[in-house]
């Protein structure tokens, strides 16, 4: 088993600081009567590039795999994530789409749920989703979209068909994507010398700093940080000019990339740059530490799982979320410790849990009868649900939470 491997920005060596074992699809929802043995596994391991400081998944998962037309997540689905794209949008239109007939490109744009303030505005755009399910949703809202992966060649045909891009967008879609080069040469062809490329995506000092392990799965391959971004746009004649901290989906950055040398880098992303400094973010010895730290919330929630179970208490679990299956997996958590998870997603009610099995049910099945626990998946959607699910806490229910750390709330 090899504790290194090639980077696939730098080329540099890869070293391996944390290996979550034998982990399923995140988004793979089977049917209870799949063959299982027919189900396909990997090794979830991480690794740090001694070169450029980026951090990567040690294997690749065929990207076919995971995003084509049975792709469950969408955007939508949550309130809270609506109104930040809605603002994102907003914001956009009053300070990087104010040029004659300006022109944004999505990357990545899922149902639709960014553009369709872009599009509203009578603003040219794209989407760019490979994934079939959402992407219908997005042109069934008025968004114009290509139904391909972005890549160079795609680029390149956009900027032939529509001309050069004012903003280049993505939300929770770089990381997902290993060959980078490709992409960021598309971006470097596609954008106008005066444009943006603009990406927001979970950010790795967030996840050592919280133990937020589960942010780990095939889906994403890089954990970035600003300057592992700043090594990567270099080699692509771009610069890192902004950062800016996001509270969505348990902590993130938005990263503003432009042309070399046509804006000046923000005093924010100089002081975020100063603090992963200070916090020997990009070094190895930090990121065993985040391993080990791992493996206690590991044991900690098993410890509570099997304690509920001997005590002959209810335990169900919140929020059939792709993040759940690197839990889920990684501890061995099966039906027998957790009855089943509600979700609000129709394409995986009826199903099972990646890997695991648990069944998934409809946001009805947890109130109808109240569990004695309900273990929270989506954590990073607490709030939200906590203020929703009162009732649960009323009837005496606790909430399990894993990270940063196992508790009862």
């Amino acid at each position: 088993m090899s504790t290194s491997s090639q980077c696939r920005v730098c080329g540099g060596t890869v070293t391996e600081f944390f290996d979550f074992g034998r982990q399923p699809l995140s988004d793979a929802f089977l049917k209870p009567s799949a063959d299982f043995s027919q189900e396909f596994f990997f090794r979830l391991a991480v690794g740090l590039c001694g070169t450029c400081t980026m951090v990567q998944l040690m294997e690749e998962v065929p990207r076919d795999r995971m995003f084509n037309e049975d792709y469950p997540y969408f955007s939508s689905g949550s309130t809270f994530m609506r109104s930040h794209f809605e603002s994102l949008a907003k914001y956009l239109l009053a300070n990087e789409l104010t040029a004659d007939d300006p022109f944004v490109v999505e990357m990545g744009c899922n149902d639709g749920v960014m553009l369709k303030t872009i599009a509203d505005a009578g603003v040219r755009h794209l989407g760019v989703e490979p994934s079939a399910s959402v992407a219908d949703v997005a042109a069934s809202k008025g968004v114009r979209v290509r139904k391909s992966f972005f890549e160079e060649s795609t680029a390149r045909e956009i900027l032939a068909a529509d001309g050069p891009a004012d903003v280049i967008y993505a939300a929770n879609t770089l990381c997902h994507i290993p060959y980078m080069d490709s992409i960021l040469d598309g971006v470097a062809a596609l954008l106008k010398p005066t444009g943006a490329f603009i990406f927001e995506d979970p950010y790795l000092g967030e996840i050592v700093a919280r133990t937020s392990f589960d942010q780990i799965y095939d889906e994403h391959f890089y954990f970035f940080t600003l300057r592992s971004v700043q090594e990567m746009a270099s080699r692509h004649g771009l610069e890192l000019v902004d950062a800016e901290r996001l509270t969505v989906h348990g902590g993130e950055v938005r990263y503003t990339l432009a042309p070399k040398g046509q804006r000046k880098p923000t005093e924010a992303m100089r002081k975020l740059l100063a603090e992963e400094e200070a916090q020997n973010l990009t070094d190895i010895a930090t990121l065993r530490g985040f391993g080990a730290k791992v493996e206690r919330n590991r044991d900690d929630l098993l410890a509570v799982l099997r304690k509920a179970k001997d005590e002959g208490k209810r335990v169900v679990a919140y929020g059939a979320t792709a993040k759940s299956a690197t839990v889920t997996n990684l501890a061995g958590i099966g039906p027998d410790l957790v009855e089943f998870v509600c979700d609000t997603t129709p394409a995986k009610q009826g199903r099972v849990t990646p890997g695991t099995h648990i069944p998934v049910r409809e946001p009805s099945a947890f109130t109808s009868d109240y569990p004695d626990y309900a273990l929270l998946f989506a954590w990073n959607h607490a709030e939200e649900i906590m203020a929703k699910e009162t009732a649960f806490a009323d009837a005496g229910g606790k909430w399990i939470l894993y990270v940063p750390d196992v508790r009862l709330v």
